[in-house]
């Protein structure tokens, strides 16, 4: 079946530009699971005729909000983001003084990649619905002034000449405006594409009341916004009520967001807690998605930022939690660089630690355990020996030894400044642990706390790590596991670059004021 639009209560719509008389066509779902889904397609429409227009001329009532036919070029146009239409214009712009003198080539190039980099920690590269070349103006400005004076006082350190720094600065301030009358000519014409329904997303908005109402007729009256309603979802107890087309529930979401091709999910304010809402859109196919957000006191003034809105709505890209791409792959060359380097130069010290061990319980100076790693999979740690179990049933299920006797004055220290874990360098080397993430745990406890706490297994989405933000805050030893849980998940959503170097960082200052176990 060609998908053009799916709403779960037939109700009418606009008529085909020609004036023609057509009857939507409805078809029942019958993949796996999809069982009282039925897909109801409204007649055709010219793509190039407003939603709105199309819903005047023919008389029907403004209060009921109905999904519309998708264009062709926006279905060939769907793998667009917003910074492929931006970076390149960016880049040229501030590569341009390059076509006027060469005698400044290396300054403009750390220019260009300094400011790009600003411009992305910025979010001057995220999707926005409502664009205009003013709003980003402060923020672009700055971005600007501050990387252009970075390079401005290395090439003064440098080269100690006025007329060469004034040279550059002349270039430098070339590029710049280039770089906004770029941006404002892009932004010009991401609005005729968007208004043109050259490029449009599919969105299904989660929430049918008021505010959720109110969405919805400004995406289907506004395609500059880049929105293409489709319909709304909400819990059964709202079902049939307003003036919005419901598709389903938020049980339907994994099933509504494939059959439609939904690539965008907007939540408005659906009728359930926070909890349900995390569960349904953390699902697969609805965490694909890109999710905005209407702040519940959108009514207060938002501090700082680049605020973005549909109409007089404040509306919020809640941040991706992406666990792949060039970023992961950073992530991974920085813990492989890390480990050799750190084994490298620690070298003296884990040879310390190896002699101690031996002197404090003889052979055997290295303890291995099988933990369990990223997506549950099980792998050996290795660790500097500071006890000896029992057998190995008491090493798999006794909790905690920080009080047993059995832990000598070497054991002791080295635990507590945190050198016992010093081997787990070559787990990363090996890739079975990442320098920062959640600390892996024995399959026991896995299982354990996973049946006791529902978020605990969620943790396992990202390499556990030689240390974790849990840990650096003070979340050690027999401390609420609900309370770590609650850390490496806000850490694996919330992760990035700069957060793993806070907490290597966090983690030194611990070790030198062992703060260990």
């Amino acid at each position: 079946m060609s998908r053009l639009s799916a709403y779960g209560h037939p109700a009418a719509s606009a008529p085909p530009s020609d004036g023609a008389s057509q009857q939507p066509m409805t078809a029942q779902d019958h993949s796996p699971g999809g069982a009282g889904i039925t897909a109801v397609i409204p007649p055709a429409r010219s793509a190039k005729e407003p939603p709105a227009a199309a819903d005047t001329r023919a008389g029907l009532d403004t209060t009921t909000v109905l999904p519309y036919a998708s264009s062709r070029a926006s279905r060939r146009t769907r793998w667009l983001r917003a910074w492929m239409m931006t970076a390149p214009i960016d880049v040229v712009a501030l590569l341009a003084p390059l076509l006027v003198t060469h005698n400044y080539w290396r300054g403009t190039l750390v220019n260009a990649g300094l400011t790009v980099a600003f411009f992305a920690a910025g979010g001057l590269y995220r999707p926005r619905r409502h664009i205009s070349i003013l709003d980003e103006l402060p923020i672009l400005g700055g971005r600007l002034l501050a990387s252009g004076a970075v390079v401005a006082i290395i090439a003064a350190e440098r080269h100690d000449s006025v007329p060469y720094v004034s040279g550059f600065m002349q270039g430098v301030a070339l590029s710049a405006g280039l770089v906004i009358v770029g941006r404002a000519v892009n932004r010009k014409f991401m609005l005729l594409a968007r208004k043109r329904r050259w490029v449009e997303h599919n969105a299904i908005v989660i929430g049918s009341g008021p505010v959720g109402v109110e969405l919805a007729r400004l995406l289907r009256r506004y395609p500059q916004y880049g929105l293409r309603f489709v319909g709304c979802v909400d819990v059964p107890s709202r079902q049939r009520v307003g003036s919005v087309p419901q598709i389903g529930t938020l049980d339907d979401i994994e099933k509504l967001t494939t059959m439609l091709e939904c690539e965008v999910l907007v939540i408005a304010d659906p009728d359930c807690s926070e909890s349900t809402l995390m569960e349904t859109l953390l699902q697969p196919a609805s965490s694909r998605c890109d999710l905005w957000a209407v702040p519940r006191l959108w009514g207060s003034r938002s501090q700082g930022g680049y605020p973005d809105h549909i109409g007089a709505i404040p509306i919020v890209k809640i941040g991706d939690t992406t666990l792949t791409g060039p970023r992961w792959k950073i992530k991974r060359a920085s813990d492989v660089l890390f480990a050799a380097v750190a084994l490298i130069v620690l070298s003296p010290v884990l040879l310390l630690c190896a002699i101690a061990t031996f002197l404090d319980g003889g052979r055997g100076i290295f303890f291995h355990q099988e933990r369990i790693g990223r997506y549950g999979q099980p792998f050996k740690v290795i660790k500097f020996r500071s006890m000896r179990p029992v057998d190995e049933h008491e090493s798999q299920t006794n909790w905690s030894i920080a009080n047993d006797r059995r832990v000598g004055p070497i054991g002791r220290f080295m635990r507590r400044t945190s050198l016992d874990e010093l081997p787990q360098l070559w787990n990363i080397l090996r890739g079975e642990m990442s320098v920062v993430g959640p600390r892996p745990e024995r399959p026991y406890f896995v299982e354990k706390f996973s049946v006791e706490y529902p978020d605990y297994a969620m943790r396992h989405r990202v390499p556990v790590g030689l240390t974790g933000l849990a840990q650096v805050s003070g979340l050690r030893g027999d401390t609420p596991i609900s309370d770590r849980a609650r850390f490496d998940n806000y850490y694996v959503e919330n992760w990035s670059l700069w957060l793993d170097i806070k907490i290597v960082l966090r983690t030194v200052a611990e070790v030198f004021r062992g703060g260990g176990r």
